[in-house]
């Protein structure tokens, strides 16, 4: 069985990477501030698992009160009941919405559960110091982060429904519990992609052991 590949990290070089600009400095610079975007230099973010862990560990915790309170109340004419993620799909499947009804589902469901299974498999690769392909994990982060920032875009619209829908007794909509832990699913699980150090998982290709075991302390 062939052996997986050594990567040399850039601290084993003797270098330390800017986390914003991506610029090489010598590690002695540690502590100090890049000196072209003025960050300050850290060869790998201090507690980065364990901030991580804790964010996602409290939005898989909410991502149940999420699903199974009303996330919006919709009233016609003094008439109408609170209606959870999933009430909202088989409403819309019953009045035909097939199309809206998959793009609720993607939005609300699918892509919440798969933001949190893919932050699972990054931060037990790093936890437990697991040889997978190292690339495909940073190319899986890279995704997640850039999916979270259209994370918010059912809490978006149900506040602007809240904002323009207030005609009386005619028409009105008013936000749940559920909405408020939703959205709290989504800030979490975009803080523990944020707080997530991806040179944590080449720690586990390098021949600098030493790097990712301390960071993971």
């Amino acid at each position: 069985m062939a052996e997986p590949p050594v990567y040399q990290s850039a601290r084993s070089a003797g270098l330390i990477v800017c986390g914003d600009c991506n610029k090489l400095h010598p590690a002695a610079m540690e502590g100090e501030h890049c000196d072209r975007c003025g960050v300050t230099l850290h060869s790998r973010q201090k507690n980065s698992l364990s901030r991580s862990w804790a964010c996602l560990i409290t939005a898989m915790i909410l991502f149940l009160p999420a699903n199974l309170l009303p996330i919006m109340t919709f009233k016609v004419f003094g008439r109408g009941e609170p209606s959870t993620i999933l009430g909202g799909i088989l409403q819309l499947l019953d009045q035909n919405m097939l199309f809206i009804a998959l793009v609720v589902l993607t939005a609300s469901i699918v892509v919440p559960v798969m933001k949190i299974i893919a932050l699972l498999i990054l931060l037990a690769t790093v936890q437990f110091g697991l040889q997978t392909n190292l690339r495909q994990k940073t190319i899986m982060y890279r995704v997640v982060e850039w999916i979270g920032r259209w994370s918010m875009l059912d809490i978006f619209v149900i506040g602007v429904l809240v904002a323009l829908v207030q005609l009386g007794n005619i028409a009105h909509i008013e936000g749940n519990h559920g909405a408020t832990a939703f959205g709290a699913v989504v800030i979490l699980t975009m803080f523990a992609a944020i707080n997530f150090d991806t040179r944590l998982i080449w720690d586990n290709g390098t021949d600098d052991k030493s790097d990712g075991e301390k960071d993971s302390e």
